[in-house]
């Protein structure tokens, strides 16, 4: 072959390896662009909902506070009930996520107070969550019904048999795990549900760090010694 066909060739190859990179590459920048809106239409709708709740919330005022056109909600998400399910899974998988620590092999201790410490700092950084939340079970659930009879229980089933294995192995009195979480969420979500009761009692313009180190602190120590975790 001669070098000048040998070079066309070596060109040609070249070009086309270069056109797949480029797609590949528009692939990805296409596939974090729609990531990105994606999370701002949820972030916008966590705020919207939580504010308007989901019969008062429209797509129209939830696009212009995302700064994206209308269309683009429904192409995302399709529905505003799709979008308010979005939310509730992000909700949930924020939820879930800090309980990581709440397995057999785990100290049931540290799991327990990094738990309580994690939901606290939930409702510190993410109020307008737990209130959209609380607000869906108080309304009955309509709207994710399906996901708490599925999801949440089979999350707090498994939960439950851990703190079983525990309660077996003696390293927790044998409570009822269930009403134990119940009684875990209700007390580290009230700093966002009923913040403004809080810092009305405090005498405060809003919570501090501080007051939130003393919130987890006092769950912490009621909770752990109540289940006998310590004397």
């Amino acid at each position: 072959m001669s070098d000048a066909k040998t070079l066309a060739k070596s060109t040609a190859i070249s070009a086309r390896a270069n056109l797949k990179t480029a797609a590949r590459g528009k692939a990805t920048n296409g596939g974090r662009i729609r990531e990105k809106n994606r999370q701002k239409i949820i972030q916008a709708a966590e705020q919207i909902f939580a504010q308007k709740g989901f019969s008062g919330a429209t797509t129209q005022a939830i696009a212009e506070l995302s700064k994206l056109p209308k269309a683009n909600v429904h192409y995302y998400f399709g529905t505003k009930a799709a979008l308010y399910k979005a939310v509730i899974a992000n909700i949930l998988d924020l939820w879930l996520s800090a309980t990581n620590d709440l397995k057999d092999d785990s100290d049931p201790r540290q799991a327990m107070e990094s738990y309580i410490r994690a939901k606290v700092m939930l409702s510190k950084n993410r109020p307008l969550a737990s209130r959209i939340f609380a607000n869906e079970v108080i309304s009955g659930a309509p709207v994710i019904k399906d996901v708490l009879r599925t999801e949440l229980r089979d999350w707090v089933l498994e939960k439950r048999a851990v703190m079983d294995r525990w309660s077996r192995a003696g390293l927790m009195d044998p409570v009822d795990p269930v009403h134990l979480l119940f009684m875990i969420w209700a007390s580290t979500q009230t700093y966002a549900d009923f913040e403004s009761q809080v810092v009305a009692v405090l005498d405060e313009k809003k919570m501090t760090a501080e007051d939130y180190d003393r919130a987890a602190d006092t769950i912490v120590h009621v909770i752990l010694k109540g289940c006998g975790i310590i004397k």
